[in-house]
């Protein structure tokens, strides 16, 4: 996952303004001007930027949200005209309730959620990563890598993403 959102980032026009949610991953990555924000100072399901960003960043959020829809609304309306939204999310992933755990979405369900949110189908690009041996893996314990195989297997998605854009990509 990891190395696909990379590369997803890489191959757009380097974003000046990057907003991190609840995550600080991204901060060395070489942006312009980053910041990031932790709930429950910053709930991005009832808050929207104070200033327009380029490029809106919530890895492993979004299963935590009572409301992603709306989330998601607040998202668009804090990006510049040509904006970007990198969303992760697990998918064949243990139920983990930190502080609450609401959904799962495939790469496909993910996009058709991110269209219905305001995002143009064709402006949306997604995948996923995972395999059988990972994921048995890390059934009952979250384990660190231990030999498994890292072959993608696209019959068992652990973790889906996706960058949905407002402008071109």
């Amino acid at each position: 996952m990891d190395k696909a959102t990379n590369n997803l980032i890489r191959q757009i026009p380097l974003p000046e303004k990057v907003f991190e949610i609840s995550g600080s991953k991204w901060k060395k990555f070489g942006f312009k001007n980053y910041q990031n924000s932790f709930y429950p100072e910053f709930d991005i399901c009832e808050q929207v930027l104070l200033e327009k960003v380029d490029l809106i960043i919530a890895e492993q959020v979004w299963e935590h949200l009572r409301f992603p829809y709306k989330a998601t609304k607040n998202v668009i309306e804090s990006l510049n005209p040509k904006g970007k939204f990198l969303i992760t999310v697990p998918f064949l992933v243990r139920y983990h309730p930190t502080p609450i755990d609401c959904y799962r979405w495939s790469a496909s369900g993910l996009k058709y959620f991110l269209h219905e949110c305001g995002f143009e189908l064709l402006k949306i690009k997604v995948g996923s990563w995972g395999n059988k041996d990972c994921l048995l893996s890390n059934l009952d314990n979250w384990i660190d890598f231990q030999g498994q195989s890292l072959e993608n297997d696209p019959k068992f998605p652990i973790h889906c993403w996706a960058l949905a854009s407002k402008g071109n990509f």
